[in-house]
């Protein structure tokens, strides 16, 4: 009991600290600074700090032979083709709502795999769990916004940043029974900015401006991105894949917008309707049912 309740903790550590990834990414954005920058040295930064962690705390960290494609693919899929997708899906679509609606499809796909891959087992409260944590979610991010030239090729790539987050929720279930979450999520980063380097080499760097790049308002999010939002958040979330499985983990992905709406509103970013509200406690009565047990 006391590990699930570890468990529980960790995802929902998860959560926020992504919630709040959104705002910190906001800003940087706001700032110029692309993502062919921060979000390699975000990794990098991240899978540095917790090798330091790993010698430190004396963790296995050799990679059994059979395992090195499992690490590869990992990488590939989260961070480099999960962030890529995901940025040029909302570029295209030209709508957050409709990006954070298809994102937070993941449960339903990873209950899939889950399903058909691990052999985990279901209820109808499960399933009807993940539904109404997507219902709630999309009463929260409920928005009138327009859509992109290319809408339909963006929501094609963003079908493809949902495969690539299913597919790395996947590769951690499968590596948690051999390594620690901390290891596993250090080569995931040490290997994912190996993958990022081209484009920071290229577009990352092709406009810097010492000035504004190294200026204190650009590293500490950067800071706080690879050591709360990455380095934590990451370690966190393999960790509740291990205890939890695959889909009753992926729900609480759904609730990320969810956090991110309602720290907005605690920075005084945005405010909040009835509807937004009402959504937050539908969402939790469906990620209630979704940890609900079968018996």
């Amino acid at each position: 009991m006391n590990r699930k309740l570890t468990a529980y903790a960790a995802a929902s550590c998860t959560v926020v600290l992504w919630g709040l990834s959104y705002i910190w990414i906001d800003r940087l954005l706001d700032l110029g600074i692309p993502v062919e920058f921060f979000v390699p040295l975000r990794i990098l930064l991240a899978g540095v700090l917790l090798l330091a962690l790993n010698l430190a705390t004396g963790q296995k960290m050799k990679i059994q032979r059979g395992d090195l494609w499992r690490f590869g693919l990992l990488a590939l899929c989260m961070p480099f083709v999960y962030f890529i997708a995901e940025t040029y899906g909302l570029a295209f679509t030209d709508s957050p709502t409709v990006t954070s609606l298809i994102i937070a499809m993941n449960p339903i796909f990873a209950m899939m795999v889950g399903l058909l891959i691990f052999k985990e087992k279901f209820g109808l409260a499960n399933v009807l769990g993940v539904f109404i944590t997507l219902a709630g979610l999309w009463m929260v991010i409920y928005t009138s916004s327009s859509t992109g030239q290319h809408f339909w090729l963006g929501i094609l790539i963003l079908f493809i940043a949902v495969a690539a987050e299913v597919s790395q929720i996947a590769f951690t279930k499968a590596l948690s029974e051999r390594y620690s979450a901390s290891v596993i999520v250090m080569y995931q980063f040490l290997l994912g900015s190996v993958f990022f380097l081209p484009m920071f080499l290229t577009k990352g760097i092709s406009s810097f401006e010492p000035e504004l790049y190294l200026s204190w308002k650009v590293v500490y999010q950067i800071l706080a991105l690879a050591l709360l939002c990455s380095a934590t958040a990451f370690t966190t979330w393999a960790y509740a894949i291990g205890k939890l499985g695959v889909a009753r983990t992926s729900v609480f992905l759904a609730v990320v917008p969810m956090v991110t709406a309602l720290l907005s509103v605690l920075l005084g970013s945005e405010t909040l309707g009835w509807i937004q509200w009402g959504g937050l406690a539908v969402g939790m009565v469906g990620i209630y049912l979704t940890q609900k047990e079968n018996k």
